[in-house]
């Protein structure tokens, strides 16, 4: 009986470590796919601010002003310049005649995922800010923000 109980006890070595391996495995691949959605939000309400930024210097510095797209892409480093859109209202209005300024970002933008097992590519949604004109004007060169 004594045999049989150690060679049974021979034949169990080595199966926690087994069935650590697997259970750990899993852990680990939940925690990485947990901060991996953290770091998607993150860009999420980064896309988000950067749209309120753009608009906010859209409507104190030049028309058009390049800064403004720079500015964006300086904050979400994932952001192409191309998926930025300054629109001004009514259409073809001047620094004078401008009402409204809207600032977006188109959809799109790809968030690349690092979870294990599990290769994910999410796109955020797009994000637009509307803002009444102010100034639109830099040429003095008083206005830091636009520098």
């Amino acid at each position: 009986m004594r045999a049989d109980a150690r060679r049974a006890r021979r034949l169990q070595e080595g199966v926690a470590a087994v069935e650590f391996a697997i259970v750990a495995a899993l852990l680990f691949s939940v925690l990485i796919g947990i901060m991996e959605f953290a770091r998607v939000l993150f860009y999420w309400n980064t896309a988000a601010e950067a749209t309120r930024l753009g608009a906010r210097l859209a409507v104190v510095c030049d028309k058009d002003d390049p800064h403004i797209r720079q500015r964006m892409t300086e904050m979400l480093t994932i952001l192409p310049a191309a998926k930025i859109n300054i629109d001004y209202e009514p259409a073809g209005c001047t620094i004078d005649s401008c009402r409204t300024v809207t600032v977006s970002i188109s959809e799109g933008v790809p968030v690349t995922t690092v979870i294990p097992f599990v290769p994910v590519m999410l796109t955020l949604p797009g994000f637009s800010t509307s803002l009444p004109k102010e100034s639109m004007s830099s040429a003095s060169g008083t206005n830091p923000v636009c520098t």
